[in-house]
């Protein structure tokens, strides 16, 4: 998976140098490891601006202007708290694509709604439409979040 994942952030680099764009990540269940990945690569600071993890609710309220009664009504873990996410990433940037995640990589903190592995991902384009998909994976805790950090690169380049 690891190479899979340097592959990808090959991919993203080429595809922002060529669009002379800048990234910016706002992880959650993945602690950082987006970021990781993307400053694996030679000569990322040319396209990669800066990384957001705001793991708790107050990080997420204070780094990303998440709104209390977002994370109050719909939990950190859904649609709503991740759109807020990638857009707050956006505006404390200086990037023109964002990638924001949030979710329950386990092996505790599910419910029978948001079971473990349930992950919600965000992309945005500056002055573009927000995409949102609501993901399922399976497996342990470093599956999980393995397969957040690829579908996450994936969402931008697909």
């Amino acid at each position: 998976m690891d190479n899979e994942l340097l592959e990808l952030a090959q991919q993203l680099g080429r595809l922002l140098k060529a669009k002379e764009g800048k990234i910016v990540t706002a992880e959650s269940c993945t602690g950082g490891w987006i970021a990781q990945i993307i400053t694996e690569i030679p000569g990322s600071s040319a396209w990669f601006d800066r990384g957001f993890v705001t793991y708790s609710n107050t990080a997420k309220v204070q780094m990303l202007r998440v709104k209390p009664e977002t994370l109050e009504k719909f939990g950190a873990v859904s649609a709503e708290t991740v759109n807020e996410m990638v857009n707050g990433a956006l505006a404390n940037s200086d990037a023109t694509c964002a990638i924001a995640v949030t979710g329950i990589a386990g092996p505790n903190g599910g419910t029978s709604e948001k079971p473990v592995g349930t992950v919600f991902i965000a992309w945005k384009w500056k002055n573009g439409a927000t995409e949102i998909v609501k993901k399922q994976f399976s497996g342990n805790r470093h599956q999980i979040r393995a397969q957040t950090v690829k579908a996450a690169i994936e969402g931008v380049l697909y």
